[in-house]
């Protein structure tokens, strides 16, 4: 198991504390509100299973049928989270729709409170711990992951303010519209995750300042060449994809073209990971002169 897989699994475990401690709070207090936050601790705990098995794929090497690798399979990872952040969206919307009809008071609220407040600070902390390492490790289900733990912990916050709020004032239907409004956010988040995982699925580019830095990389460490051109680059979890044509001398010798190939894929990888390069060498006349031009 590598370090990703064992953040994961530790996702799993912290899930589920979480989810005992925020049910706990909701079957003693009864309010709606609650009962969104417990929901969402449902989807984190089922989207770490899904994140570990997901990372447990990616992790396979290329074989015949995949000869890219199985890196792809977080994105899948990440969509399906989203979907599941959809579908409990969908299920606060309901609920809360029957604590209008039916409103009644919050019971034990500071236990129940309490209780919450704890299940959020460990959400807090561990949502930050899957962030940094989804970005160390450039992977879109840590990622995700930790974005929507963060989502989680910052509903949890506002929702406990406002079901103080509701002991404090007696204005008992304010708790099914904190229900409503937490669920909105909760379909927000969804849907955003789902559109950012999809991008990586139709081979999205990577972001722009990787972009330019893979382009200024070449243009710098191409010395020899004349222009390169036809940069593509796609991303794939933690892999990202780059090949473009690279123009040379037409006297150039194989043995010299393949040196300074050799040079730029030496220069790029110590610059950035997992960068898996694709150079096609042609003769000067190949020249498109709105490429990338050699320093």
């Amino acid at each position: 198991m590598n370090h990703g897989e064992r953040i994961a699994a530790g996702s799993i475990a912290i899930g589920c504390l979480v989810l005992a401690l925020k049910a706990a709070a909701w079957w003693i207090t009864g309010s709606a509100a609650l009962y969104s936050d417990a929901l969402e601790s449902i989807v984190n705990v089922a989207a770490s299973v899904i994140a570990l098995g997901a990372l447990h794929f990616a992790a396979i090497p290329a074989d015949a049928n995949h000869p890219y690798g199985h890196d792809k399979a977080e994105f899948f990872a990440a969509v399906i989270e989203g979907v599941l952040i959809v579908i409990a969206a969908l299920s606060i919307f309901g609920h809360a729709w029957e604590t209008w009809q039916h409103l009644h008071p919050i019971a034990q609220p500071a236990e129940g409170l309490a209780l919450n407040a704890v299940a959020t600070v460990l959400n807090g902390g561990w949502s930050a711990l899957l962030i940094r390492t989804g970005k160390r490790l450039r992977s879109p289900a840590l990622l995700a992951d930790g974005r929507h733990l963060l989502a989680d912990v910052v509903t949890s916050v506002g929702l406990a303010i406002g079901v103080g709020l509701v002991v404090l004032t007696g204005y008992l239907v304010l708790d099914p519209i904190l229900a409503v409004a937490a669920g909105v956010y909760v379909l927000w988040s969804g849907t955003a995750m789902i559109w950012m995982s999809v991008g990586g699925l139709m081979d999205a580019a990577p972001q722009p300042a990787v972009v330019n830095r893979i382009r200024e990389l070449v243009a710098e460490s191409a010395v020899g060449a004349i222009e390169a051109h036809d940069l593509r680059m796609r991303h794939a979890g933690r892999v990202t994809f780059l090949e473009f044509h690279l123009v040379v001398p037409g006297p150039m010798t194989v043995a010299e073209s393949h040196a300074i190939c050799d040079h730029i894929e030496e220069v790029l990888r110590a610059d950035m990971q997992q960068l898996v390069i694709t150079i096609h060498v042609e003769p000067e006349e190949k020249a498109k002169q709105h490429g990338v031009p050699v320093l």
